[in-house]
């Protein structure tokens, strides 16, 4: 029986995704990182695959965490922006089928700890959408210390933390902690059934809070610098006891375990003075908001003892959508047969050095399009950042990169392949009403 076949008809592997929130692919020792350490990660990064172009769907929160749950493109999956914050918004519709849907049908127990932002109507709240368990909040992000939202958009501050249904009062306790408190409570209350837990940091998102024990591992840092490596910090010592737990329990060899962040490092002021930077996207261009390779390729790893060998580099073109249809098949349960499923099954591209099962890939946000097709990659209106300042003008509005020489996006060469334009631009296109017709 091949590694891939792997899944017991009596219990499947249990499931653990981490997604971390504004963390750049040079925010972790694995890809580089020198003036932070991140050891648990790495040692995540050791025991399996780490991937080094592994694409969010989306360069910012709430279409990246959609895509990630359903398998399917954000504009398909109705979820093309950010959700605003507030009171019954609805995000993701009870239409779509998550992850944790279809993973209950196969017999899992399901837990959310962290971040949602997908909604807070209820058809839109995780309870709703397939979650058992949800600890954490629905909002964009929330006070590390009050867990209040106080971010304007049209919504006065609000206290934003639930068990299930039920508001909850952690005052004073940092919430990266409390997450990882509860992750670990869902873990030890359901060792004995195949489970799936969503582990939804917010950090290193704003509002830039550490405590002193996380700051002072970093004192040598710029303050911006310092603050965004505690807050990882934080998160790679709840990665390590989470693991830590299943090692306890005997479950780690039957466990799944995915890391990645939603989307770049940001600049925006309310995380970083202007000018200023906290987080890392190196070696690539762009931040938050970008299509550029900053916004969107992250840090992916993915470990899975047994099936996946440690120690592999995997530098095939993937999305995050995959994580979807590569889980459920690894479950043994079965993708929505009803609707469009975007993303592909990866596990032979971890585990035996298979190519991407994808001829292309595309993004679209805003006013910006992007599609990667093999080495080369096209953006049309693109933007570096957030604000005015950051959008691209004139000839770069209109920007192809062959990443093979060029993985930085330094080089405009669209002057240079007028015909690859104009047939990648048609090929965006056409998949703009593909997607945007359900």
């Amino acid at each position: 029986m091949s590694p891939l076949q792997r899944v017991a008809s009596a219990r499947p592997p249990n499931v653990i995704v981490f997604y971390t929130d504004d963390q750049g692919i040079g925010d972790l020792g694995c890809y580089g990182a020198s003036d932070l350490k991140t050891p648990n990660l790495d040692a995540l990064a050791a025991s399996g695959a780490r991937f080094t172009s592994m694409y969010s769907a989306a360069p910012v929160c709430s279409p990246s965490r959609a895509a990630l749950l359903t398998g399917r493109y954000p504009l398909r999956c109705g979820v093309p922006n950010i959700v605003r914050s507030g009171a019954d918004v609805v995000g993701l519709k009870g239409s779509e089928v998550t992850l944790a849907e279809a993973l209950k049908q196969r017999g899992y127990r399901t837990g959310l700890a962290g971040k949602w932002h997908l909604g807070s109507a209820p058809e839109s709240r995780p309870n709703a959408q397939g979650f058992d368990d949800f600890f954490g909040f629905h909002s964009g992000c929330v006070d590390y210390y009050s867990h209040i939202f106080y971010w304007g958009g049209g919504a006065d501050p609000f206290h934003d933390l639930w068990r299930n249904q039920t508001e909850v009062f952690e005052d004073g306790r940092y919430l990266t902690e409390l997450i990882t408190r509860e992750a670990k409570r869902f873990v030890a209350q359901n060792r004995s059934r195949p489970f799936f837990l969503y582990t939804a940091y917010n950090a290193p998102h704003y509002p830039m809070h550490a405590p002193k024990k996380y700051m002072d591992r970093f004192a040598g840092l710029s303050r911006e610098r310092q603050v965004h490596a505690a807050m990882i910090s934080a998160v790679d010592d709840g990665v390590g006891e989470i693991l830590g737990l299943l090692d306890k329990l005997g479950l780690r060899n039957d466990t799944i375990v995915y890391f990645q962040s939603d989307n770049g490092a940001t600049i925006e002021t309310r995380a970083v003075p202007k000018g200023r930077i906290g987080g890392r996207n190196d070696p690539y261009r762009g931040f938050k908001f970008s299509l550029f390779e900053g916004g969107i390729r992250m840090p992916a790893l993915l470990s899975w003892p047994g099936t996946i060998p440690a120690g592999q580099v995997i530098p095939e073109p993937v999305i995050a959508m995959d994580i979807f249809a590569t889980l459920i098949r690894a479950a043994g349960a079965r993708p929505p047969s009803d609707r469009k499923i975007d993303g592909l099954d990866i596990r032979a591209v971890a585990a035996e050095g298979k190519k991407s099962p994808h001829e292309m890939l595309f993004w679209a946000q805003g006013e910006q399009t992007a599609v990667r097709r093999g080495k080369w990659k096209l953006i049309q209106s693109g933007v570096l950042g957030p604000g005015a300042e950051n959008r691209l003008q004139g000839d770069d509005a209109v920007f192809l990169a062959d990443l093979e020489r060029d993985p930085g996006e330094r080089t405009n060469v669209r002057k240079h392949n007028p015909k690859l334009v104009a047939d990648l631009s048609g090929r965006i296109q056409q998949w703009l009403e593909d997607v945007k017709s359900g």
